[in-house]
């Protein structure tokens, strides 16, 4: 069995983002040389997170809606974290809802999605580096 490793570093411009890295993956994908097997794909960060959805932006304004109604940034005094001197309670909240990584299948060396699917990296407390680990083992 091969093992494969890969990291991808994000700084988003925003607080919040949603980022395709369909690409990114399915090029590690590639570089691996892995032909079957299964393909972990993780944030390495605790207000980030990475899932598997559609890529419309309808769809993304409506996360953002939802995410922002359960768990709202401000105030910030509204979160027992954020008395660390931290402000990103809701980040980790966000975090949690939005899961912290997919595996996804590995057959004839492509990532085997159903329609629509495609992967994310989700960024709830963004502008400064962060990691997404790729790690995809097989034959």
């Amino acid at each position: 069995m091969k093992s494969f490793r890969k990291e991808l570093v994000f700084n988003t411009k925003e607080r919040v983002e949603f980022i395709n890295i369909t690409d990114q993956v399915e090029e590690a994908l590639a570089e691996s040389g892995i032909k079957e097997g299964l393909c972990l794909v993780n944030a390495m960060h605790i207000t980030a997170s990475v899932f598997i959805n559609d890529h419309e932006s309808g769809l993304w304004q409506d996360y953002r809606n939802w995410l922002e109604k359960l768990a709202p940034h401000a105030p910030v005094s509204q979160y027992l974290h954020n008395r660390t001197g931290e402000d990103n309670g809701d980040a980790h909240l966000k975090r949690q809802i939005m899961g912290r990584e997919v595996v996804v299948a590995v057959t004839g060396g492509r990532l085997d999605f159903g329609p629509w699917e495609q992967i994310f990296y989700g960024e709830f407390d963004g502008r400064r580096p962060k990691r997404v680990l790729i790690k995809i083992i097989g034959e």
